[in-house]
């Protein structure tokens, strides 16, 4: 556990919570994949299926962490691991909260074309991911982090005006 707390800079005992949302994390991930994969192929190996995808997820976002630790500029290592955590609650929000949004304004795929219809689906959703995106990195405490990426997002955007 010493060697843990070393490798992602753990000086209190609290910040632990965020490695293992992480792993909860992985493992639902992996056990939704997996059923992705059983209902289309009709494999019968599902805990192996889990344990193999929740193995790759953990190198995938383990190289991330490499990647993203010299681009990203946090504190501690496992600040890296609340913003990754903010930014899957914040994806998931968006579309959570975009869906009725679009059903009220009566936009549905029966009176509409499907691509206007996924057109304006995901521009509401985007709409949504941005003030989402802060207002989660404040409750996680990365306030300043998530306000300097949505400012850069914005510029992107060609929205420069809006940003002080």
């Amino acid at each position: 556990m010493k060697k843990f707390k070393k490798n992602w800079q753990i000086q209190k005992n609290w910040q632990l919570i965020f490695p293992l949302i992480g792993i909860i994390g992985l493992i639902y991930s992996a056990y939704k994949l997996t059923f992705l994969i059983i209902t289309e192929f009709h494999i019968v190996f599902t805990p192996l299926i889990i344990l193999v995808l929740f193995y790759l997820l953990l190198k995938f976002f383990l190289f991330l962490f490499k990647l993203l630790e010299k681009k990203w500029i946090v504190t501690y290592r496992w600040e890296i691991i609340r913003i990754f955590i903010v930014f899957a609650i914040t994806g998931s929000s968006s579309v959570l909260i975009g869906k009725p949004i679009i059903t009220l304004l009566g936009i549905t795929k029966e009176n509409l074309n499907p691509f206007v219809y996924w057109f304006l689906y995901i521009i509401i959703g985007l709409i949504f991911y941005q003030i989402l995106l802060v207002f989660f990195g404040w409750l996680f405490g990365q306030f300043q982090f998530f306000w300097e990426f949505e400012k850069k997002m914005l510029r992107r955007f060609g929205l420069k005006r809006f940003i002080n």
